[in-house]
């Protein structure tokens, strides 16, 4: 008894009652579509009738034949017949010499079929002079040549992919187990791009010159309903009627860009759902998927939205070298009208000035596709500017210009004013020392110089998108205006456009060389209005606690003259911040992981360099201040210089220590390029600030829920001079 692949030899028919035994051929059916592949539904759902149903009891009763011989048709000549033939036996239970009945025949073939190498199957049995020949008849598919994908969202499976997962099939004989995994591979793929609703099914057709056709199924967003939920979730109140919110529904739904038709994708919908998160209107945004029965594999996007109160009222007291010891106020609302509008007004009222504004805020004008917002203030404020100011080398203090107007006897008014002439001196001071030349005009008054700032601003900004509001983009772009009117004062609120270094003054008297203008063209007051522009470029890692990437920053600010007391200058300014990330310190248990665990250990190195330059007629308040908890921090706020140019370089190296704590190291150097007598009245130099300097330190920053809080202490260019210092929010 023998097994054989080849031309069968012609044997006497010996008088068997075979066809009573095993009745017609077997013929299982031909592989073309998914519903007759292994492992699909289809396959292990049906059932392949071959002649009459066999109950178990009939089974049982099943007469036995002697199998002679078992021969297989169809692969004679294929370039792969041996392995055909070895697949094809494997498969099969029956061998010669056994006594088998139909139903085991039957089970033979539907494991000649699992094998996936063939598209069409039978088993005929034929009468032969030592028992009965099992005829194997079988149709390889041909060698894949090509996959094709059917479907609308044929571009979620690129050529690329496509031909990176069928390379190793092509030109070999097609078989529907590879083919089915290689299927998986492809569903798996979509999935990872976050399409967990699609299907790779097939093949639908397999040509004769080896095609394969798959069908890609996508489902789709057939629409985003907004829902809103009270606290507890629920979408109705205790009356049973719907919850109604207070943000418009279009502000939601902005934020989503899946949009209906669009094919379902999860990780899209994750990013939708963190900016809306983003726009802190809202608590918890619960996502539900809807079926649509009338268009199956497609859903309807429910959005469960749980609004936060938005309506704010804080207050609490600080200490500032500005302001010293100060009060504030601040009244909010981040959701104006329920259209996300930001309105706010703030009070504070310090121990050396004061600060009311008023503030609004669109984060996202209504309709524009480049997602700009719109941000505009007004303010008054009254401040003590730290270019007029010294922590070691006295002030500059207010004087009054002095005209006689009664007295032509210097004995009788006890001041330098008066004229011995008798005659009356003119109503301006500029006109008397023309006309009086050589004589003191100016009277030492001792106030603190004061800048009272009336105006406001507005500006527009934009991330570079191309139109997309979706869009990552690093890079930012703004432009805008402001308007102010500064006035110097006294405490007192009256007018004084002069001051004098409290080094300089001598028995109450001051040498009008010695007088200094505050304001610019020693007016009243100065008119600015300045026209900005600025871009921004940031690719760090973490917007908190950064440890790599970098972050650019420049703009210009043209102001310009309107009138003979309003100067005309330009301020640029640039900064560029680099991190590293490092690993040096294990302090932090976050640093030390377990086996399996990840590292929580955020260190890195920081360097940053920043600079600026005016050009123009920039009155004295307007010059550069270097020193300060953001500058070089082993000087106290504007006491290393007051400058026309600066630059600044920082080195910093953080790491974390225990819980919210957090250490750094970190080295300050700037320069004011020798700019300070180039400031008008020269305040840095009357004030003796050095224009340069280095500064090393170490601090401790706690992690707050209003952001990091630094205790600092620095030195001064390597002396046992040190600072400590108190800043909120990193440097940089």
């Amino acid at each position: 008894m023998t097994c054989r692949s080849s031309r069968r030899s012609s044997v006497a028919v010996r008088g068997t009652v075979l066809g009573l035994m095993l009745g017609i051929p077997l013929v299982a059916p031909p592989v073309m579509a998914q519903e007759a592949m292994p492992g699909s539904q289809a396959a292990e759902g049906q059932e392949v009738v071959v002649g009459d149903t066999v109950g178990e009891d009939t089974m049982a009763k099943q007469p036995r034949v002697l199998i002679s011989e078992v021969l297989i048709e169809g692969i004679e000549g294929h370039p792969e017949e041996e392995r055909l033939q070895i697949s094809t036996y494997d498969a099969m239970q029956v061998r010669p010499g056994m006594r088998v009945t139909r139903e085991e025949l039957q089970n033979d073939l539907n494991g000649i079929q699992a094998t996936g190498w063939f598209s069409d199957v039978r088993i005929v049995p034929q009468n032969g002079p030592l028992g009965v020949q099992v005829v194997v008849q079988v149709q390889p598919f041909p060698p894949l040549s090509a996959v094709e994908i059917k479907g609308d969202e044929e571009n979620l499976l690129s050529d690329e992919l496509i031909e990176e997962t069928f390379a190793s099939d092509y030109g070999r004989t097609l078989n529907l187990n590879d083919l089915q995994q290689r299927m998986k591979a492809l569903q798996t793929s979509v999935a990872g791009q976050g399409y967990s609703l699609a299907r790779v099914s097939g093949p639908e057709r397999v040509s004769p010159e080896g095609v394969v056709t798959l069908k890609l199924l996508q489902g789709s967003v057939s629409g985003v309903e907004v829902q809103f939920l009270t606290q507890d979730g629920d979408d109705t109140d205790e009356n049973g009627n719907s919850i109604r919110g207070k943000t418009r529904e279009w502000v939601i739904t902005r934020e989503v860009s899946i949009q209906p038709g669009d094919p379902f994708n999860r990780n899209q919908l994750e990013r939708d759902i963190k900016r809306l998160y983003g726009t802190q209107l809202f608590s918890d945004v619960k996502v539900t998927l809807r079926p649509v029965p009338e268009e199956p594999g497609n859903v309807v996007i429910v959005l469960g939205i749980v609004e936060q109160s938005t309506g704010q009222l804080s207050g609490g007291l600080g200490y500032s070298q500005s302001q010293g010891v100060f009060g504030q106020v601040q009244l909010q609302e981040t959701n104006l009208l329920g259209r996300a509008w930001n309105l706010s007004t703030n009070i504070t009222y310090g121990q050396y000035g004061g600060l009311a504004n008023l503030s609004f805020r669109d984060p996202w004008i209504y309709g524009d596709k480049h997602r700009t917002s719109f941000r505009t203030s007004v303010f008054l404020s009254q401040q003590v500017p730290q270019v007029f100011q010294s922590d070691d080398n006295g002030y500059i203090r207010t004087a009054k210009d002095y005209v006689d107007n009664g007295s032509n006897k210097a004995y009788e008014t006890g001041r330098k004013y008066g004229f011995t002439d008798g005659n009356k001196a003119p109503d301006d001071v500029n006109k008397a020392d023309s006309e009086y030349p050589n004589r003191s005009w100016y009277d030492y008054e001792g106030d603190t110089v004061v800048l009272r700032r009336t105006g406001g601003s507005f500006s527009f900004s934009r991330p570079l998108n191309g139109g997309n509001p979706y869009k990552d983009s690093k890079w930012n772009v703004l432009a805008g205006m402001s308007f102010a009117e500064v006035r110097p004062v006294n405490f007192s609120g009256s007018t004084r456009p002069y001051g004098v270094s409290t080094n300089n003054r001598k028995n109450g008297v001051v040498d009008g060389d010695d007088v200094i203008c505050v304001a610019y063209n020693c007016a009243d007051s100065n008119t600015l209005m300045g026209v900005r522009v600025a871009t921004t470029y940031n690719n760090f890692n973490n917007p908190r606690n950064p440890t790599s990437g970098n972050f650019f920053t420049a703009g210009t600010e043209q102001f310009l003259g309107i009138n003979n007391d309003s100067p005309t200058f330009n301020r640029l300014r640039a900064s560029y911040t680099q991190f590293f990330p490092v690993d040096w310190l294990k302090i932090h248990k976050g640093c030390r992981p377990k086996a399996g665990e990840q590292a929580d250990c955020p260190q890195a190195i920081g360097v940053q360099i920043k600079g600026g330059l005016l050009m123009g007629e920039a009155p004295p308040y307007e010059a550069f201040c270097m020193g300060g908890s953001n500058s070089i921090r082993g000087w106290y706020d504007c006491d290393l210089a007051v400058a026309k140019a600066f630059s600044e370089l920082t080195l910093e190296y953080r790491f974390p220590l225990i819980s919210i704590f957090s250490g750094e190291v970190f080295m300050d150097a700037g320069t004011d390029f020798g700019t300070q007598k180039d400031v008008p009245g020269k305040p840095g130099l009357l004030l003796d600030k050095s224009g340069s300097g280095v500064s090393v330190g170490t601090g401790v920053i706690v992690t707050t829920p209003v952001g990091p809080l630094r205790v600092e202490v620095a030195s001064k260019d390597f002396s046992s001079d040190w600072r400590f210092n108190l800043g909120v929010g990193w440097k940089f």
